[in-house]
């Protein structure tokens, strides 16, 4: 079983990298976050996921040993298979993940394409005691001093074609200060903008 890859990216195909190790080519399935990234030449290391199937062998490559083990607990959900598992990843990072899932929040799930409703909400029910015991940061120690963002904030930047990460990330640069969730919108947007 491949569980690392320590190279230089050959190759970007769709959706999928080419990594060098010594002489060997290894074809490795990223996130879309993941794909953008990693540039032709760039050394690279990717924790990998070996998908074995009878007709088969597929390599899965994530950043770190937190997303891989999260898309391994989606893996072990009835009805998640490794596409679903991996667009879950390039729509949302792990923390949020945990949080979402912790927090009995299935709507997170429901915006990944080809997860609906019923599915979102089984991997709720089955991951929910397994997140809640994981530490989640800025959560339970309250030293975060960024203002939370709502829900209605990321999902206004979601709206604008922004990704999940991408609108937490830009929330979280907005000052303290601004507490109208509208003018934060906007902050973030101008954030995004440079």
């Amino acid at each position: 079983m491949i569980a690392f890859l320590s190279g230089k990216v050959l190759y970007k195909g769709t959706g999928y990298v080419v990594v060098r190790v010594n002489d060997v080519g290894y074809k490795v399935i990223v996130s879309a976050s993941q794909y953008a990234e990693l540039d032709a030449g760039q050394p690279t290391e990717i924790y990998i996921y070996h998908h074995v199937r009878e007709d088969a062998s597929v390599l899965y490559g994530f950043r770190s040993a937190e997303q891989l083990e999260m898309f391994e607990l989606m893996l072990s959900v009835s009805g998640i298979g490794p596409k679903s598992a991996l667009a879950v990843l390039s729509m949302a990072d792990v923390d949020d993940l945990r949080a979402s899932i912790a927090g009995g929040d299935s709507s997170l799930l429901v915006k990944v394409s080809g997860i609906g409703k019923k599915t979102a909400e089984r991997v709720v029910l089955e991951l929910r005691d397994k997140m809640s015991r994981l530490s989640l940061p800025g959560t339970a120690d309250g030293k975060s001093g960024n203002v939370v963002a709502g829900g209605d904030e990321i999902d206004a930047l979601m709206a604008l074609g922004y990704s999940l990460g991408q609108a937490r990330e830009a929330l979280s640069r907005v000052g303290t200060g601004v507490k109208d969730s509208g003018e934060r919108v906007r902050e973030a947007l101008k954030k995004l903008g440079r």
